[in-house]
């Protein structure tokens, strides 16, 4: 058994410990979302795995209030993406703000979402509502929103430390994964991650990020 001795560099070395959250910054800050991926095959357990770390995330008063489909199936991933293409296209005819269109253009997205049938896999992730006990009562959920998106977060952190990329995808509206899924009624479709490798032809747009003044003040 390998002992757990992430306490005990904390405290007997922190210059060791700064230098580890140092690679683990250049690391995460490599992350980027991709939207064509290549048909290398990603082991499923995997991706369970994964999706178990996820699982582990807090959540409010325990209660846990995720659930996780994991779609590897050709028809399956087809059907979706022909549902999402049809709302996105509303969205992009009818919908979009000018404003917002302009904000799109450096990501040069459209209504079509050929990466829902590319990747290997799509995570669809939903969010309970609320609990059914076994006598068909309803059981409340607490902070369920805020718990989905550590657990999310908590997903995304796994994969890229593995090597695998993703992109974060919520078409508007997705009412149409829950009946899709045939998942049951308390269930709200939250997101899907579609993940695999990258396409080696793809570059994703090179986008600016906020500087630490930006984002952080210290108290």
């Amino acid at each position: 058994m390998v002992e757990d001795r992430t306490d005990q560099i904390q405290v007997e070395n922190n210059v060791d410990l700064v230098l580890l959250s140092e690679k683990l910054l250049e690391k995460m800050k490599k992350r980027r979302s991709i939207r064509s991926f290549s048909n290398k095959a990603i082991p499923e357990k995997v991706i369970k795995n994964c999706i178990a770390i996820a699982a582990s995330a807090p959540s409010g008063a325990n209660m846990q209030p995720w659930s996780f489909v994991l779609v590897s199936d050709n028809n399956t991933k087809r059907e979706i993406k022909k549902k999402a293409e049809e709302a996105e296209k509303r969205f992009y005819s009818e919908e979009i703000t000018k404003e917002w269109r302009s904000r799109l253009a450096p990501l040069e997205t459209t209504y079509k979402k050929g990466f829902l049938e590319e990747a290997p896999y799509l995570i669809c992730i939903f969010a309970q509502r609320y609990g059914i006990d076994s006598g068909g009562n309803k059981v409340k959920r607490y902070y369920v929103m805020e718990s989905v998106g550590i657990a999310t977060g908590f997903l995304i952190s796994a994969l890229h430390q593995l090597g695998i990329s993703m992109l974060t995808y919520t078409p508007a509206p997705m009412t149409f994964l829950r009946e899709l899924l045939k998942r049951p009624i308390n269930e709200r479709p939250y997101m899907i991650l579609a993940v695999g490798y990258p396409n080696e032809k793809y570059k994703p747009p090179k986008l600016a990020k906020k500087t630490e003044e930006e984002y952080l003040t210290v108290v």
